[in-house]
């Protein structure tokens, strides 16, 4: 079959030699024979199923970027130095079997996450945002805006490890979110209603930029001598659903002034 070279896990380094006398007696080329360390799960056992993950479609269904995954993988067992990140151009040039790795390597699921997160605070927004479309797609039934996305990737990625709880974080943007009811108990009452409503009304004169917005606030916050957490958790819990964002001044000028209000009034 003109193969040559037979590259393996070292379990099978026992059939090697029977191979070689077979191929011999067959008057056949004798091709160059690698093995590799077995890859180990989290116990120290053989990776099989019950470790998690092995298809590719489901590190897909749980929001890994091809990028890290094949990023993880190329690094499973071998080394270039201490790199550990590089792309697959990277990876077919600096590959050779010389640096295979003798001893087991192990299946780390925390730094498959690490490059994950890695590659999504890193690579193009644009890329990003093909990425996750097919699991915001999932959450969101509104039309999603291309320009919106870009934005709404951009103010959120550094904390987004999964592009499925990226998708989740983000849904927001686009359809609003009944808040969270233990956020909602927590931070609405009377009290953040009437500083709202005093917030509110001084957004009628401004241009919406988030600049603009922050001084509002500062202005609501300083007039009711309040620290900005009590204006600003209650505008987060209304806008978004949940009590954790980015800077809601960024928040509120993505959303525009037309959807805030909109969000606002459903409480005022």
């Amino acid at each position: 079959m003109k193969v040559t070279h037979v590259i393996r896990g070292d379990d099978h380094i026992n059939n090697t030699p029977r191979q070689i006398n077979l191929l011999k007696a067959l008057n056949a080329a004798i091709p160059a024979y690698a093995h590799l360390s077995m890859i180990l799960g989290a116990d120290g056992q053989k990776l099989s199923k019950r470790h998690g993950a092995v298809s590719v479609m489901q590190y897909f269904d749980q929001g890994y970027l091809p990028e890290a995954i094949l990023n993880y993988l190329a690094r499973l067992g071998w080394s270039h130095g201490d790199d550990e990140i590089f792309s697959m151009a990277d990876f077919c040039q600096w590959f050779d079997l010389d640096h295979i790795t003798s001893s087991s390597a192990q299946f780390n699921t925390e730094k498959l996450d690490w490059l994950n997160s890695h590659y999504i605070k890193t690579l193009p927004l644009e890329r990003i945002a093909s990425a996750i479309e097919p699991y915001l797609k999932e959450v969101v039934h509104s039309p999603i805006d291309s320009n919106l996305l870009i934005k709404a990737i951009d103010i959120h990625r550094e904390r987004a490890n999964h592009l499925t709880s990226f998708a989740r974080d983000i849904a927001y943007i686009f359809e609003y979110q009944k808040p969270n009811q233990q956020d909602f108990e927590k931070h609405i009452n009377a009290e953040a209603l009437d500083l709202i409503k005093s917030f509110q009304a001084a957004l009628i004169k401004i241009d919406w930029t988030k600049e603009a917005i922050h001084n509002v606030m500062n202005d609501v916050v300083t007039l009711h001598a309040i620290k900005f957490p009590k204006l600003a958790m209650p505008l987060r819990v209304l806008l978004t659903g949940i009590a954790q964002s980015p800077s809601i001044d960024v928040v509120m000028e993505i959303l525009g002034h037309d959807e805030t209000m909109k969000r606002l009034n459903l409480y005022l």
